[in-house]
């Protein structure tokens, strides 16, 4: 599994650091999440629906 976040999608709300602070944090600079750990774990789907914007992308 790969984990990747669509920056241009993503505003910045922080539900998926707040599911799996392992995977995501929070961009300050930027003001977007971005992936801490581009394996995944087992978190990362319940992050990826429970996104607003639907930035995160999982490949298998």
């Amino acid at each position: 599994m790969k984990v990747s976040i669509n920056e241009e999608r993503c505003i910045g709300c922080g539900v998926c650091v707040q599911i799996d602070p392992d995977v995501f944090s929070l961009a300050s600079s930027r003001g977007v999440a971005k992936v801490i750990r581009p394996e995944g774990n087992s978190l990362v789907s319940q992050a990826m629906t429970s996104c607003p914007v639907d930035a995160i992308i999982v490949e298998e």
